[in-house]
């Protein structure tokens, strides 16, 4: 509605001064205070839209009273105050009347898809009162004619005149919910798009730069984009180089062994990091240098005419990598902390946990799995379709009948979303692990595996650790190398071999053999565990002790709890009935004894081992109780 012009009458139009007054009112805050000011804004300003072309300045010395009047105006006669004016004066009243206005739907339309998109309800109606409001009240609506540049201006204005840290919360939510509403074309969580390289070469010798960045391009047709961006950042540190010590150099073929490359070399062995100080890894002195090596002996072979005459980084350059042995999760952990998974309140990222569990996958693998992953197969069950990772390579998984109701689980949690932007091709992927409207986070991943091994009795775990896992069990189970290469996606057999020296049979069998031999030659290695006469009852001998289902076991201190005690109650088959409560009530009492036992001896292993068994043995008898 566009307001009347009164810039030669007299007083006030009457019909908005009499409509602005029947609205207060009608909220029962009419007063002859709210009429002045009325009259006195319309006096002043006979076409308000004056009003919005003054300086900010002097538009925030209203008073209170004629700010109703403006804000009477924006809801009801598309007077548009400006992003800066919402901004400070935070017109939260106007939230309140905005169900009487044309703007209501679009904001259930907000709020509603919101909910669908698992945002709580503090969070969604915060975004849309102190984001959406504004949005609509300066742009007159409606929902589906707001752009970028709208949410652009706002933001701006936010940065100049409030708190931005806790305002950015909200800007994130309202850009993700317009996202699935189609209104905008762009997710906020898309990665931002490439810039140009050759901000990374300002430190460069000017006359080698055109030789980096042509190099660069030709490799960006045959490597992946972020391959392309890590070398010229490699690049680039070794351009910053050649700039300190050989600030005249004009071609690559002037490159010497001594004079650059060793200094280079130096250089990056003693490199540390920005963020923290550190010194780098090893991994990554060895890329730095593979980078460099891999750009000269590509000028050379290419032919370029700027080339270096011989080689100038060889093999040996390179630091040695440690070769660690896979970090796997003992049995006994690793079925405590999957117990915790399965209890965990937090259903999308503890699934996502346990998928990695049971199939092998990185878990940058499971943050990119489509919605459509499982395949069913005829004669051959069903199957994981793991997307191009690592290596640039898909594979098939097959999936039990456990895993697969984990996977049903996840989409059922996901919900109808709109597709977002796969960050490696720029195509639109319907993406399993999907929340709030974005992709799950690795750190969120971390921080709910963390949560789930503390309460495991775990000092930590990594998302990598379960790829450990699930691979030593499959080589203890007897799997063949080429099987365990294909599930892990593993391009040579080196980095499978790595599992088999875990555990490998053909050592175990020359230990047995050995010790044998040397105990008969020498006699017993380690003291022989034989029956202990007891002169007290067995819960308060000074032991290591467990209570099994029909008997209990005792072991020296030294030799510790054993790996096996109690193993049945914990596992998944495990099954009771109410016709075995006295004899798991039994079972608690002793639990209980041996935790008092163990509490007074200052074993505070054994403490924590007995109370994880009081907590599944009350899981089991109120099971048994229910059943």
């Amino acid at each position: 509605m566009t307001l009347p012009a009164l810039a030669n009458a007299p007083s006030p139009e009457p019909s908005l001064v009499d409509e602005l007054t029947t609205w207060l009112a009608e909220r029962g805050t009419a007063s002859e205070t709210y009429a002045r000011a009325a009259r006195s804004f319309f006096a002043r300003w006979p076409d308000p839209d004056a009003w919005v072309r003054q300086p900010l300045g002097a538009r925030l010395r209203l008073n209170p009273n004629l700010r109703v009047v403006v804000n009477w105006l924006a809801l009801y006669h598309d007077l548009h105050p400006g992003y800066d004016w919402l901004v400070a004066t935070r017109p939260y009243t106007c939230w309140q009347e905005l169900p009487t206005t044309r703007h209501w739907p679009d904001v259930q339309r907000f709020l509603s898809v919101a909910a669908n998109l698992g945002y709580a309800e503090r969070t969604r109606t915060v975004a849309a009162c102190s984001v959406l409001m504004r949005l609509l009240l300066q742009t007159g609506g409606p929902l589906s004619a707001l752009s970028e540049e709208d949410l652009s201006d706002l933001a701006q204005a936010a940065r100049a005149r409030m708190d931005w840290r806790s305002f950015r919360a909200s800007m994130h939510t309202a850009r993700a919910v317009l996202y699935h509403l189609g209104v905008l074309d762009r997710s906020p969580d898309e990665p931002p798009l490439p810039r140009s390289l050759e901000w990374r070469f300002a430190n460069s010798p000017h006359s080698l730069r055109d030789g980096f960045l042509g190099y660069l391009q030709r490799l960006g047709g045959i490597v992946s984009p972020g391959r392309a961006e890590k070398v010229a950042r490699h690049l680039a540190a070794f351009g910053e180089h050649l700039a300190a010590v050989d600030p005249a150099m004009a071609s690559f073929a002037e490159l010497d062994r001594r004079r650059h490359i060793e200094p280079f070399l130096n250089k990056v062995a003693v490199a540390t990091r920005i963020d923290n100080g550190e010194p780098v890894s090893v991994s990554e002195r060895r890329h730095r240098i593979s980078a460099v090596g891999r750009f000269l002996t590509d000028i050379s072979d290419w032919g370029w005419p700027d080339a270096p005459a011989r080689r100038l980084i060889f093999p040996r350059d390179l630091p040695k990598e440690p070769r660690p042995l896979p970090r796997y999760i003992p049995l006994d952990a690793d079925r405590r902390l999957q117990l915790a998974l399965e209890a965990s309140p937090n259903r999308l990222l503890a699934d996502g946990l346990l998928l990695v569990r049971a199939t092998g996958i990185r878990i940058g693998e499971l943050l990119t799995l489509e919605l459509d992953c499982v395949h069913e197969v005829p004669g051959l069950g069903a199957w994981l379709k793991v997307p191009l990772g690592k290596f640039d390579t898909e594979r098939m998984v097959p999936l039990d009948e456990e895993t697969l109701a984990v996977t049903d689980r996840l989409v059922a949690a996901r919900g109808p979303q709109r597709a977002l932007r796969h960050p490696r091709n720029g195509r639109m992927v319907d993406f399993l692990m999907v929340h709030y409207g974005r992709r799950v986070s690795v750190d969120r991943m971390r921080a709910e595996l963390r949560r789930a091994a503390a309460e495991a009795g775990l000092d930590g775990a990594t998302p990598h650790q379960l790829r450990h896992t699930f691979a030593t069990a499959l080589v203890n189970a007897g799997i063949s190398l080429q099987h365990l290469m294909v599930l892990l996606g593993h391009q040579s057999a080196e980095m499978s071999l790595r599992y088999g020296r875990l555990f490998d049979a053909t050592v175990r069998e020359g230990y047995e053999r050995a010790l044998a031999l040397a105990k008969a030659r020498l006699g017993p290695l380690l003291p022989e565990t034989t029956p202990v006469e007891l002169d007290t009852d067995w819960r308060s001998a000074p032991f290591i002790k467990a209570r099994l289902a029909s008997g209990y076991c005792l072991r020296a201190p030294a030799q510790g709890a054993c790996a096996y005690a109690n193993v049945c109650e914990f596992c998944p088959a495990f099954r009771s009935g109410a016709e075995f409560l006295t004899a798991l009530g039994d079972q608690r009492a002793d639990a209980e004894a041996l935790a008092v036992d163990a509490e007074l001896r200052g074993w505070g292993d054994e403490l924590a081992r007995h109370r994880r068994m009081i907590e599944r043995l009350d899981l089991l008898i109120a099971r048994a109780q229910a059943g």
